[in-house]
């Protein structure tokens, strides 16, 4: 038959953690950003694009909810069809590290996938270029195959590093 022609999927992927872990500067990094209101909220939202293979392209819509980082603020509508999630944590405060699973918790309390499975959920440790470290490498580990995480990467927003391959 014909050969398949290019596909082009698109994701939302909503982006959570404390206020200081560096989220909006990892969304910001992402081309196309524009900020919107969302309700009563600003939402900073951008498009990465990853060429996933020859024949497709993935566009990731990230959703960061900006300044609004009570729980309770997160409606069920900011999670609505979301495909993915990721929670990011600053490795040098362990309290945004232990928040992270309230986040987690908030997430699969509020959005599954239509088989009702959980939404796959990276965990970012984000600032890794900073010391010391006020967890482990081992404890974070642990604590992401202890809490459901799909798996988590060491980043840093400010060196740039691994935040195309964590988006991948």
């Amino acid at each position: 038959g014909p050969a398949m022609g290019h596909r082009d999927r698109m994701f939302k992927v909503l982006v959570v953690g404390d206020a200081t872990v560096g989220k909006t500067p990892a969304v910001q990094n992402a081309p196309n950003e524009l900020s919107f209101l969302f309700g009563d909220s600003p939402v900073d939202f951008a498009l990465k694009v990853v060429q996933w293979s020859e024949s497709e392209t993935v566009r990731l819509q990230l959703w960061d909810i900006a300044g609004q980082e009570r729980f309770t603020s997160m409606t069920r509508l900011y999670y609505r069809e979301a495909s993915a999630c990721i929670i990011m944590f600053d490795v040098t405060n362990v309290s945004t590290f232990s928040n992270s699973q309230k986040w987690k918790q908030d997430l699969d309390s509020k959005l599954t996938l239509p088989d009702g499975s959980p939404v796959p959920c990276l965990l970012l440790a984000n600032k890794c270029d900073l010391s010391p470290w006020a967890v482990t490498r081992e404890e974070v580990d642990r604590f992401s195959k202890e809490n459901g995480f799909s798996g988590w990467v060491e980043t840093s927003v400010k060196e740039n590093k691994n935040i195309n391959e964590s988006m991948r």
